[in-house]
């Protein structure tokens, strides 16, 4: 029998990830005290008048937001008009990342499909959203969906090293911040952070899991998340981990100001867009076909999307699921 008090012995997937998130004290960057003041500041003067023009208000901008509209604007408004719907492939998601939340705090060696089960459990409790969809799943559905999801937990257990209390685990931690007379709320939600800030020293990790390929999108989407945590605690993160659970591989990115202020352009060329595409006299959305046209509610009536979808599938990267 394992000993508890005993340290776990590392396999070398999990070594790697331990020895590329670490880094010593003085390894860390130290950031100005007045950054977050800073770019408050640029940001709220580049967006309110975009913001004003904008109807209706407040707007919300996420992640997925950014990446819609610096692509394909086309999929982004088909988003807006479309009502959501869970399937079991949406679903496996958020039971993977709610098994993965209680994995944080679960003592002794968990079995990936008693905290897929507990996750489905704590769900289903909710009377909205995913919770009334999971309550309508047939046996054999419920049976497929902790399948897909142990699949998940299972892989991040045997190549994610274990997570030691010391190293301040959060998942499913949401960040936010309200801009221009709270009339713009940026928002979103962190797989897994580990670390924090010492005063203006920079300690954090931000990490998203992913399953596929690899995609320039996926480094976008947690620099908007080191933009948020700044707004939020005037420390940027340190490190930004997409980590790839098929490779068992984390591809890293140091934060830095130049980043930020990348980011921030990025962000405000973003609600331009939005301002524009919505509303009473909104233009007429640009269309650029690409591997997100498999998930758009538009695909079966866009000329582009559908030339795209024609070409052999195997030509098309692997989808980022989770």
């Amino acid at each position: 029998m394992t000993d508890l008090h005993e340290p776990p012995k590392l396999n070398p997937a999990q070594q790697q990830v331990t020895d590329d998130l670490g880094a010593k004290r003085h390894e860390r960057p130290t950031f100005r005290d007045d950054l977050r003041d800073e770019l408050r500041f640029e940001l709220e003067d580049a967006l309110d008048p975009l913001v004003a023009a904008a109807d209706p208000l407040p707007l919300s901008v996420t992640k997925r937001d950014l990446a819609l509209l610096h692509s394909c604007e086309a999929h982004y408004v088909a988003d807006r008009q479309a009502e959501f719907a869970w399937t079991v492939p949406t679903a496996r998601g958020s039971v993977a990342h709610k098994a993965i939340e209680l994995l944080v705090a679960w003592k002794g060696h968990p079995v990936p499909l008693d905290l897929v089960d507990e996750a489905m459990a704590r769900l289903e409790a909710d009377e909205r959203g995913i919770g009334v969809f999971l309550q309508s799943l047939s046996e054999a559905e419920r049976a497929e969906l902790a399948g897909r999801a142990n699949d998940f937990v299972a892989t991040f257990l045997e190549t994610f090293p274990p997570l030691n209390r010391r190293w301040v685990p959060v998942a499913e931690s949401r960040v936010r911040a309200e801009l221009c007379d709270d009339n713009l709320t940026l928002q979103g939600r962190v797989d897994l952070s580990l670390g924090k800030a010492d005063g203006t020293t920079a300690g954090k990790v931000l990490i998203d899991l992913k399953t596929g390929r690899p995609s320039p999108i996926h480094a976008e989407d947690l620099r908007f998340y080191a933009l948020l945590e700044t707004l939020k605690l005037g420390v940027p993160p340190r490190l930004l981990v997409n980590y790839y659970l098929e490779s068992g591989l984390p591809r890293r990115e140091s934060v830095t100001e130049d980043l930020l202020w990348s980011t921030a352009r990025r962000l405000v060329d973003a609600v331009g867009k939005l301002v524009e595409l919505i509303g009473p006299g909104a233009r007429s959305p640009t269309t650029t076909p690409g591997p997100g046209c498999r998930w758009c509610p538009a695909a079966a009536t866009c000329a582009d999307g559908r030339r795209f979808l024609a070409r052999d599938e195997d030509e098309l990267p692997e989808a980022d699921d989770i």
